[in-house]
């Protein structure tokens, strides 16, 4: 429940009973402790304090909204607390201070070494989807043949619901419920490069691009198969048992920025502005923020603005 999820401290019952307010009016500020906030310049503060002020303003009505809306539809009530949830985790990030104000997407996953233990998860549950596009940044530090696996997508029943992995001397290769379509890409010059792969159920019509640029497309690959729903998406492995069971010749060694996953093929115009950083775009389905994305093993965050230098005109 939404409430249970909070990290504010409660208001207990015996203030209540005193101060004749309404339940959700005696907890909302004690969630809220806007003392824990650093120093800060006085311009900064005073922006920080009435952005507070607006957030607050908004939960409260959103409060008022979610109570009347106890014997309205269950779809209405979903995006009350959709909203409600995204306002709280705002007042959170103000909380902490200036630092809360870096792009949620300016940072990188770090795998140094090819291991088995090294990763990262993905927090999101995906949907069942009918057709998707992933994109990221990749720096490949292989010093071995291929380049292990970027992403992996795996689900009860089938641990290859969706892979892209690159095996010893093999092409890369895109897998779909197992099945297999060889891509056109490489990875092996160490540097930054920009990787979107597109697939649909309809025909099993797929896309490889790297920079920009398509490089290579296909059919028949798992065609009218849905993508099942309620899997792990691992980062940096590749899984032979639902989120586990990694085998460290297919692990991915080097840099992971910006992975977003959309329900959709993109355009190539889409794709060709996100790898000139002039129209970048967030995933509907998995967008990169840091608070979605947890790393194990010794895989690490850090800073980084994949796009800073590379815009072009």
């Amino acid at each position: 429940k939404l409430r249970e999820a909070w990290d504010f401290p409660r208001v207990t019952q015996q203030v209540g009973s005193h101060t004749g307010l309404e339940p959700w009016q005696q907890e909302l500020p004690a969630r809220v402790n806007l003392s824990a906030a650093p120093a800060a310049p006085p311009a900064l503060h005073a922006k920080v304090d009435a952005a507070e002020e607006q957030l607050l303003a908004k939960v409260l009505a959103l409060e008022k909204e979610r109570a009347a809306l106890s014997h309205s539809s269950h779809r209405q009530r979903q995006e009350v607390e959709k909203e409600l949830e995204t306002l709280l985790d705002r007042v959170a990030e103000l909380e902490h201070g200036s630092s809360a104000y870096s792009p949620p997407d300016a940072f990188k996953i770090s795998i140094p070494i090819r291991n088995n233990y090294m990763y990262a998860r993905v927090r999101k549950a995906l949907p069942e989807l009918y057709a998707f596009t992933a994109c990221m940044w990749l720096r490949s530090r292989a010093g071995s043949p291929g380049q292990g696996t970027p992403f992996s997508y795996s689900v009860p029943g089938q641990a290859n619901e969706i892979v892209l992995l690159e095996a010893g001397p093999d092409p890369m290769e895109l897998l779909v419920n197992d099945k297999v379509a060889q891509l056109p890409l490489s990875l092996k010059d160490n540097g930054w490069h920009h990787i979107c792969i597109s697939w649909t159920t309809r025909d099993g019509l797929w896309s490889a691009y790297q920079d920009g640029e398509l490089r290579g497309s296909g059919e028949n690959l798992a065609a009218w198969h849905p993508i099942k729903p309620h899997g792990i998406l691992i980062l940096g492995q590749e899984q032979d048992t639902l989120g586990g069971r990694f085998d460290a010749t297919q692990a991915f060694v080097g840099d992971i920025a910006q992975f977003n996953l959309w329900d959709h093929t993109l355009t190539p115009a889409q794709v060709l502005g996100m790898a000139n950083c002039t129209g970048p775009l967030r995933g509907n389905i998995v967008p990169w923020e840091d608070r979605l994305v947890e790393t194990f093993g010794g895989a690490t965050k850090a800073a980084l603005e994949v796009c800073q230098g590379k815009a072009k005109a």
